[in-house]
């Protein structure tokens, strides 16, 4: 057995104290630091305006887009233009062989003189008589058989004129010409081929581009706040200008407008189809290019919080709100939709200058102190996030 004298008692005794005091300034330490909570980040709520955005698929066509297809039938003798050509109104593009509408022409015209020469005949036939039923040597019988016979003459002229004319009419239709400006679409037949009226697939597809349509559906619900919303000056308001997201993600720098709808509710799918306009003067757009039509839903008083400040339990959104003694509290909110990275939140789920915990979600649980903390500083318990 060990013995100390005394001054070595009385060095144990003074490393004892001195090991009590710092054990006891440490633990005040802690306790004083518990006491102010946990450091987290915390942001006021405040209202300004936000925009909810909706997506919607769409297709692309050009404000005129012409199926051209051939009016007569034949062999297709000569292809004028290359498939993406731009072309201009009136403009060849096709030709048919055109022999055998050539010569119906000529015979339809040979019907017309010898029809016109039947009314100059009959015409002279009239005129002779006159004089005869003037000297009562025949009788109007005779006058009126030859009135007849011209009336005759006349209608048959008329006939013959319009079978030429409709000769004419096809021997044109031999020549294809572009009934708009416009780009050339895929030409499927090639010289020598038969084309024929009846022809199920058309010759090409010619699409005036500088300007366009997209058109896209929306639900029958969507359609119904759109259309309420779009005229609603105190509240949401829903433009009918509308943006393009192109099929790389971009955005399209011109902002469309919308002008139609279809006028009825598809029974079948439950949505209604709108057309929206765009001005296309680089031409980059093409018929049979898709995109999204991106509109915007206008809150002018929004409460915006961000998606990094909410929890979920089952399929409800929650966030920590702190009270005047920066106690956190589990409160459910009601969302109207996304802004960005946030939520637009209903006013009666959160008021104007509410605090709310931003991150370190996992730390908490309702009646937890928290120290609020902003860009890495401490906050006094009164402070807040810029409120400008």
């Amino acid at each position: 057995m060990k013995i100390f004298n005394y001054t070595q008692l009385k060095q144990f005794s003074a490393a004892a104290v001195c090991a009590i005091m710092a054990l006891s300034f440490t633990s005040c330490k802690e306790e004083e630091k518990k006491d102010e909570g946990v450091p987290l980040p915390v942001m006021a709520v405040k209202e300004e305006s936000a925009a909810r955005g909706f997506q919607y698929l769409g297709s692309i066509e050009g404000v005129e887009t012409v199926e051209l297809r051939p009016q007569v039938d034949g062999i297709l003798e000569e292809i004028y233009v290359d498939e993406g050509d731009f072309v201009l109104k009136g403009e060849p593009l096709f030709k048919i062989n055109s022999q055998p509408y050539m010569e119906d022409y000529k015979n339809a015209m040979a019907n017309v003189s010898l029809e016109r020469a039947k009314v100059q005949k009959a015409k002279t036939d009239l005129e002779r008589l006159q004089p005869l039923i003037d000297n009562e040597v025949i009788s109007e019988v005779r006058k009126k058989s030859a009135e007849a016979d011209y009336q005759v003459a006349l209608s048959s002229l008329q006939k013959a004129q319009a079978e030429a004319a409709n000769m004419r009419i096809n021997l044109d239709f031999t020549t294809i010409k572009a009934p708009v400006n416009g780009f050339m679409g895929r030409i499927p037949k090639s010289i020598g081929n038969v084309v024929k009226k009846t022809d199920s697939e058309p010759l090409t597809v010619l699409s005036n581009v500088n300007e366009i349509y997209v058109y896209f559906s929306m639900s029958e619900s969507d359609y119904l706040s759109f259309e309420r919303a779009k005229n609603d000056t105190l509240s949401n308001k829903m433009s009918d200008k509308v943006k393009l997201v192109l099929a790389d993600g971009s955005i399209y720098e011109h902002v469309g407008k919308i002008e139609a709808n279809s006028g009825q509710i598809d029974k079948s799918t439950g949505s209604i189809t709108l057309r929206a306009r765009f001005q296309n003067p680089d031409t980059l757009l093409r018929s049979g290019n898709t995109g999204k039509i991106l509109m915007e839903e206008i809150h002018p008083k929004a409460i915006l919080v961000p998606q990094s400040a909410t929890t979920f339990i089952q399929d409800k959104k929650f966030v920590f709100v702190l009270d005047t003694n920066n106690l956190a509290q589990r409160r459910e909110i009601i969302t109207e939709g996304r802004s960005g990275d946030s939520y637009i939140v209903s006013s009666e789920s959160l008021q104007p200058q509410e605090r709310i915990v931003t991150s370190g979600l996992d730390k908490l649980a309702s009646g937890i102190k928290v120290k609020p903390v902003q860009r890495g500083k401490l906050l006094s318990e009164v402070t807040t996030l810029d409120n400008k």
